[in-house]
């Protein structure tokens, strides 16, 4: 797959900025299991991040605000990473028609702030940018590929949309190793409730558990790709190493329903969920939700050697039983 010889010494060195998050999270340990030093970015190194919990003290943390090119380079000259991997980002969709300022701060010019810093102080530096299957909005073709156009519908997929042709323009005027990873959905047992599988999982073991009766939903034919977390940052790693940098589409290639993603879960408590799950229409997003995002990963499993190794029924079963054991 392309590896670069000794990228996974013990001397190598990375940066992970939105290190907090599930992503973030998930590829600390990844590194850290491959001999790297990691150094995670945060905006509040005063919080209690409870996913670092497993490494915590492995880490290095620092505060560094990605719109503070002073700061950037400040960290990027007294830490020297090989490799730099920018998952900050808000990732709420929902949430970014409450704050498209901040939003478009974050996940459009932060990229373009922390890509000026690298190329002032050492452009041989490997980028890697969290990108979103968002940035097709309503697409043009189904399934996606990296050369189908975009056509964001909602601020975080426009200013994630910014954050990917930034990512091509610094790679082809500059010369950088910089990638985008466009990743679909993709879930864990560390996703906070506002997203719909973790609250659906949350849900079902609250029910199964004596303490709930009902669980509310919007629309159960709503459709998605969703994908295991920690498959995910295998890829943005494999990304990082390739020996040309480049766009890879990262998804499962399957759409399943709400409806599926319900049923699979009271099922795996041996439950009906039509005794159990309720619609509310106030809760459907309406005309800026997104339809037919499924990706083709093609281009990953080939150059990359990469799929995903759990599948759907597996990734809620997972979801269900870890959120059993946070309510028991």
């Amino acid at each position: 797959m392309g590896v670069r010889a000794g990228a996974a010494l013990s001397t190598a060195r990375a940066i992970v900025t939105g290190v907090g998050g599930q992503d973030g999270s998930y590829l600390a340990e990844l590194l850290l299991d491959r001999g790297y030093e990691v150094v995670g970015v945060v905006r509040d190194a005063t919080r209690d991040y409870s996913n670092l919990v497993a490494v915590r003290d492995r880490i290095q943390v620092v505060q560094v605000d990605l719109l503070d090119r002073t700061a950037l380079h400040v960290v990027l000259r007294e830490h020297a990473p090989q490799e730099v991997y920018n998952l900050a980002s808000p990732s709420f969709v929902p949430r970014s028609w409450e704050y498209p300022v901040e939003t478009a701060e974050f996940a459009a010019v932060g990229v373009t702030s922390l890509l000026e810093a690298i190329r002032d102080v050492d452009p041989s530096i490997r980028v890697y940018q969290a990108s979103s299957s968002e940035i097709f909005g309503e697409p043009r073709e189904t399934p996606q590929t990296e050369s189908t156009p975009l056509a964001p519908v909602t601020p975080y997929g426009v200013a994630k949309a910014y954050g990917h042709f930034i990512i091509g323009s610094y790679r082809r005027r500059y010369g950088l190793h910089a990638s985008a990873g466009i990743l679909y959905n993709h879930e864990s047992p560390r996703r906070p409730l506002d997203f719909l599988p973790s609250k659906v999982a949350h849900g079902v073991a609250a029910i199964a558990a004596g303490r709930e009766v009902e669980l509310v939903l919007g629309d159960l034919d709503a459709q998605r790709d969703w994908g295991y977390a920690r498959d995910y940052v295998e890829a943005m790693w494999r990304i990082v190493q390739q020996d040309e940098p480049r766009d890879y589409v990262i998804a499962t290639g399957e759409l399943h329903s709400v409806r599926e993603l319900v049923e699979v879960a009271f099922a795996h408590v041996d439950l009906d969920w039509r005794e159990h799950v309720r619609v509310d229409e106030s809760l459907k997003r309406g005309q800026a939700e997104l339809h037919r995002l499924v990706g083709d990963a093609a281009t990953a499993r080939e150059e990359l050697d990469w799929a995903p190794t759990v599948s759907f029924d597996e990734l809620v079963g997972l979801l269900v039983d870890a959120a059993g054991e946070s309510v028991s």
